[in-house]
């Protein structure tokens, strides 16, 4: 048989990494009977991929209708580093005994790379393949996923640290006679937030119609758009409900007040930068549903998922309607200095999480972030079920079950939750 096992150690317990560090780590393989190799090679790669197929009714040239099937596709390689283990393209062969061969590596990673992302027409992925190079045979390849993270500090943009209200209302005509309005008010505190944060939801209803309110849903959505660019340009987007809950009802007459809160779990933080073919973004999306042949009321809260939580609270400040006034650009967006998850737990003040000082986003400026806790990286629940790529064959293993869920910064502090209920 000879090659028994192959095992790819990584430096970073949650295989982790953020833009602009350096993955180190080891190759082990095992043989049970000698191996006759030319060279170990070991390849880092950074891409995106979008692909999707269309499929359209078309007149043929004899008159007759047939479907059209067109392969949409879009890249972008980030970075590609290759290098010999062992051995050389020229090189003579060499015959390994049997037992374990341990072959250390290194890569810098490239300091403006866009976050891991799997969605469901596309992908932003980073693997490490170690081949195997056999003369006279096929190539043995062996691949696995890791994730890498675009820091993004939602301290860098005060347009994110202010509340935000949205205020719907409408007023109803039944027989000629013009009801009084229907308002929904729905508040929450800031609009930026981190995955294991709660987003505290305060919903006033004042309804002055005639037309009864059945219920206010709120989804706390991702909004994917996926772009191709082969054989052309086209997009795709794609809504995710992350989490949503449900209040009311309120009849017409009535006025009511509801404090609800929704869970973040761990999410890719907003907007891929420098991914030219995938944007992110989140929202909440507000549902009123009235009684009757009326149309509801509908509206949406952007939110904005950082990788770095707010330091604090600021004072309770004035709602506003076009939080975008505040400050036309987003400089949480923009490349901050890495900050390293792979800190070992305990002492320091570094907490039991194994993975990240906040000290370390400021480049040893604790004092700015000293009382935010150091997150876990947990697996988001939206994985690939194989990490196959479209340079890989038949004969590339992949390393563990083949499925892959990036980790993001997941903060497990003490939640600040809506107010007492007031119904």
């Amino acid at each position: 048989m000879g090659l028994k096992g192959c095992e790819v150690q990584l430096d970073n317990p949650w295989n982790t990494y953020y833009a602009g560090q350096t993955v180190n780590g080891q190759v082990k393989f095992t043989f049970d009977s000698p191996k006759k190799v030319r060279g170990i090679i070991i390849r880092f790669l950074g891409e995106a991929n979008t692909e999707w197929t269309e499929e359209k009714s078309v007149t043929t040239s004899e008159g007759k209708s047939e479907n059209e099937v067109t392969h949409l596709k879009g890249h972008e390689e980030y970075f590609k580093i290759q290098y010999y283990l062992l051995g050389g393209k020229n090189s003579s062969e060499t015959e390994l005994p049997p037992g374990t061969h341990t072959y250390p590596f290194t890569c810098a990673l490239p300091p403006n790379l866009p976050s891991s992302f799997e969605g469901e027409f596309g992908h932003v992925r980073f693997t490490i393949k170690v081949t195997l190079d056999r003369p006279w045979k096929f190539d043995q390849d062996m691949k696995m996923a890791f994730t890498v993270i675009a820091p993004v500090d939602l301290n860098l943009n005060p347009r994110v640290k202010e509340p935000f209200k949205l205020e719907l209302e409408k007023s109803f005509c039944c027989f000629c006679c013009r009801s009084g309005p229907l308002t929904v008010i729905t508040s929450i505190p800031q609009t930026g937030f981190v995955s294991g944060q709660v987003l505290p939801i305060t919903c006033e209803v004042d309804n002055t119609s005639n037309v009864n309110l059945t219920a206010v849903k709120f989804e706390l959505r991702k909004l994917v758009t996926f772009h191709t660019n082969q054989p052309r340009s086209e997009k795709r987007e794609s809504k995710v409900i992350i989490g949503n809950l449900s209040v009311g009802p309120v009849n017409g007459g009535e006025s009511r007040t509801f404090t609800q809160q929704l869970e973040i779990p761990a999410l890719p933080p907003t907007n891929l930068l420098n991914c030219g073919i995938i944007a992110l973004d989140y929202d909440l999306h507000v549902d009123c549903d009235v009684s009757g042949p009326h149309r509801n009321l509908t509206g949406k809260v952007p939110i904005t998922l950082g990788t770095i939580p707010l330091a604090g609270v600021r004072p309770p400040a004035q709602f506003t309607d076009n939080p975008s006034a505040v400050q036309s650009e987003d400089p949480s967006l923009a490349p901050t200095q890495p900050v390293s998850p792979a800190s070992p737990p305990g002492g320091d003040g570094q907490g039991g999480a194994l993975g990240w000082n906040v000290a370390d986003s400021t480049g040893g400026g604790g004092s700015l972030y000293p009382n935010i806790p150091p997150p876990q990286f947990v697996e988001t629940q939206y994985r690939a079920p194989t990490i196959a790529g479209r340079d890989d064959s038949e004969h590339t293993q992949m390393i563990g079950d083949g499925a892959f869920a990036p980790r993001y910064p997941t903060f497990q502090f003490n939640n600040a939750t809506a107010p007492p209920a007031n119904q």
